[in-house]
């Protein structure tokens, strides 16, 4: 059979314009035994682009680790690949499935819609597996914030997240947010999402069993979004402008409809499969699910529900409008399904059958418009796998000869300075302007609202379990060592979790990058992959899937700094397990946990107030930072700290100071004579966290850390008001906070 045609067979040239190579061209005559018509072009252009088949990265994707290790026991219900989502085994006959995405191109071009349709993305690839979200988080970068260009795109973004989430009644419970000059012209908004589902009730995304009907629910198809993964496949530039079209446009209360009625029929058990059309929309669901199934469909375009008259084929079979979802289910029940789906006032159209023949056939007024093989469109089948060349930059050994000796250190004086500057920094200050604009407690009870902590803490109902959550990148650490900057992702990742109170489980990650085919930016790549490989390997913290985003740079900018960001699931069995970060009441005993080092590696106080662009990453040793969170784990189960922070962006100084502002106490310690000041008090090296603790703790405390391999040093007590650094103060509790809290929104205005 082939499919009929009209026009003109396209040539190499349009398949050039599509995004496809040469090679890729006849590789695709090949699979089909004659030319193309467009709209079979068009299907390998989207399914072979970088955005669904990670041509690019999928050989080194398939080293990091699947399962767990050793004697743990596997918690992994869903691996990598397997489905929509990563899916883990939280105990109690539950599990939750997790998973993080980007939506850059899009968010740079109309950020409000961008970052609004991430979000209902994110949400809908959790709720496919049966499993309904209870909270967000999400991952933000941009440009200088000083350019009118990164106040209009953080505004837009924070807008649309907040809009989409809030109205679509799902939590938004913490991130992150970082300013840099290589974000001015390609943001990264990458959005997370989580929810819970009984292990009996998991959905798959398969196709099976000849005549089954394949519906097509949710909302109509429009000409939003056509060709937007193949718009995400390729450079921002001057002319991306003119690529709005693809951005797709949300309906938050339509996905709210879509979510419940999904739930439904889920619920029925007659589900073979379902999957979320996003990217490439119709023809990468038909596609993955007939694939994993090893079976084929035959679908009739003109049954698919439309909001423009007259879209062509390729346009219908491309779209990424949202809020859809592909569902087949046992034949015989198609009135069952129907009925759900009026009753929430929603689409629900037969398009097709499942058929046994491992082909797409596509029908238009009447007659067959594309004939393809399922498997050779996508990942893992027939897609194209691609090992590239990668070559270390040459700014990579111009940060290594750069030496702390190089700058001065910080004098008396010079402290409140410094301080000042750091608590200032849209870096480091509090992003109340940002979550203002969230609701953080929208269907769930969010244990970190009122007492925050290292990681989000959500409560999971009906049992006294809590997911903890979080994600994570310096990116300026990756830009300056890719493999060691990644480690430090992960392992920040795990010491969030477990200065929360956590033991951390599995991790997604959203890897954005350049374009893979500059050497020195896929050798940014390798390096990450190997660095987050052997630190998820030495924390036994698999990675259950993710999102793989390259080609954000612009021919003007050139990349964005490697940033590949790390969300991890942790797993909180007893909410009497929880820590927060506030120092409690003055005379608490103030404690620094692992080794300082004379190190202001790639630190915010080196990049922004010394002015120094170029060195390496923070020192760190994955066996270090091992030791040091199961010291930590044991001390906060026994209940021998108030508090605990780790210590992170901004150094000692903004991780005391953002304890102590929580409950507006003060602090005053001394710093180490044995270590230049900056380093001590500003200085990023890992592997630290500053705990607190009762005096009638004390005693048991420091005993139970004498047999420990970690370095324990008692830094001084919490006060009633002032920042104290060596008998000097540096700062109140009053004006501390006062810039903390308020110097993005000033920044805003």
């Amino acid at each position: 059979m082939s499919a009929e045609t009209t026009d003109q067979l396209p040539t190499l040239e349009t398949a050039r314009k599509l995004g496809l190579l040469p090679d890729e061209y006849d590789r695709i005559i090949a699979i089909l035994g004659r030319k193309p018509n467009f709209t079979e072009l068009s299907i390998f252009s989207v399914m072979w682009s970088e955005h669904c088949s990670y041509k690019n990265s999928i050989v080194w994707l398939k080293t990091l680790p699947r399962d767990t290790t050793g004697d743990a026991p596997s918690r992994m219900l869903a691996k990598a690949g397997e489905e929509n989502a990563g899916l883990v085994d939280i105990g109690d006959g539950l599990a939750c499935s997790f998973k993080i995405e980007s939506h850059n191109h899009p968010s740079a071009i109309e950020p409000y819609q961008g970052a609004a349709t991430g979000v209902g993305g994110i949400n809908r690839d959790i709720f496919t597996m049966g499993a309904r979200p209870i909270a967000q988080l999400n991952s933000l970068r941009f440009g200088n914030l000083s350019l009118p260009k990164t106040r209009r795109l953080l505004k837009g973004v924070v807008k649309g997240i907040g809009d989409y989430g809030n109205a679509f009644g799902i939590p938004t419970v913490g991130g992150e947010v970082y300013f840099d000059d290589c974000y001015n012209v390609n943001p990264l908004v990458n959005a997370f999402s989580a929810g819970i589902v009984e292990t009996g009730k998991v959905a798959k995304a398969t196709s099976y069993g000849v005549g089954n009907p394949v519906f097509i629910v949710g909302s109509a198809t429009g000409k939003d979004g056509i060709h937007g993964a193949t718009f995400a496949s390729e450079d921002i530039s001057d002319k991306s402008t003119e690529k709005l079209p693809a951005v797709q446009v949300g309906d938050p209360f339509m996905e709210k409809l879509l979510l419940e009625a999904t739930l439904e029929i889920i619920a029925t058990g007659y589900v073979i499969g379902i999957q979320d059309m996003g990217a490439a929309g119709i023809i990468c669901s038909t596609s993955e699910m007939s694939a994993k199934g090893e079976h084929g469909m035959d679908i009739d375009l003109d049954k698919v529900p439309t909001r423009q008259l007259n879209m062509e084929p390729f346009e219908i079979l491309l779209s990424e409008s949202q809020e859809r979802m592909l569902v087949v289910i046992e034949k015989g029940k198609e009135d069952v399904i129907r009925q759900i789906f009026d009753k929430w006032d929603l689409n629900c159209e037969q398009i097709g059958v499942v058929t046994d023949t491992g082909r797409l056939h596509f029908h238009r007024y009447g007659r067959l418009v594309a004939d393809v093989p399922a498997d050779d469109l996508v990942l893992g089948g027939g897609a194209p796998q691609y090992h590239r060349e990668y070559r270390e930059p040459a700014y990579f050994q111009e940060f290594k000869k750069f030496t702390i000796d190089g700058i001065p250190d910080v004098e008396t004086a010079e402290i409140k300075t410094v301080a000042e500057h750091l608590l200032s920094h849209p870096n480091i200050c509090s992003r109340r302007w940002v979550y203002e604009q969230y609701d953080s407690m929208v269907g769930t009870a969010n244990r970190s609202t009122n007492e925050p902590s290292d990681a989000a803490v959500v409560s999971v109902k009906g049992t006294d379990k809590s997911i903890v959550i979080t994600v994570d990148c310096n990116s300026r650490y990756v830009n300056a060592d890719p493999e060691e900057g990644c480690a430090i992702a992960v392992a920040e990742a795990a010491r969030n979790i477990v200065c929360s109170g956590g033991e951390p489980l599995a991790i997604t990650n959203c890897l954005n990058f350049g374009n893979p085919y500059v050497p020195e930016v896929y050798w940014q790549f390798v390096g990450a992959i190997k660095g987050m490989k052997k630190a998820c390997e030495k924390f036994n913290t698999p990675v259950t899937g993710g999102n793989v985003s390259f080609y954000n740079q612009s021919s003007d900018e050139g990349p964005v700094f490697p940033t590949p960001t790390i969300g991890m699931l942790g797993l909180m069995e007893k909410p009497d397990n929880r820590m927060t970060l506030g120092f409690r009441q003055p005379g608490d005993l103030i404690y620094l946990l692992g080794e300082s080092k004379n190190d202001v590696g790639s630190s915010e106080y080196l990049y922004s107030y010394r002015g120094v662009k170029g060195s390496p990453a923070p020192v760190f040793d994955l066996d270090e930072e091992f030791t040091l969170q199961a010291i930590v784990k044991g001390i906060i189960q026994e209940k021998l700290v108030v508090s605990a922070h780790d210590i992170s962006d901004g150094g000692l100084f903004v991780t005391l100071a953002e304890s102590a502002m929580v409950n507006q106490t003060g602090f005053t310690i001394r710093t180490d004579g044995g270590f230049r000041k900056d380093a001590f008090l500003f200085g990023e090296s890992q592997s630290r966290v500053v705990v607190s603790v009762s005096p009638d703790q004390q005693a048991q405390f420091e005993g139970s850390l004498e047999k420990s391999n970690v370095s324990v040093r008692q830094l001084g007590t919490v006060t009633d008001g002032d920042f104290v650094i060596d008998d000097d103060t540096v700062l109140s509790v009053a004006d501390a906070k006062a810039l903390y809290d308020n110097a993005l929104g000033q920044k805003m205005q």
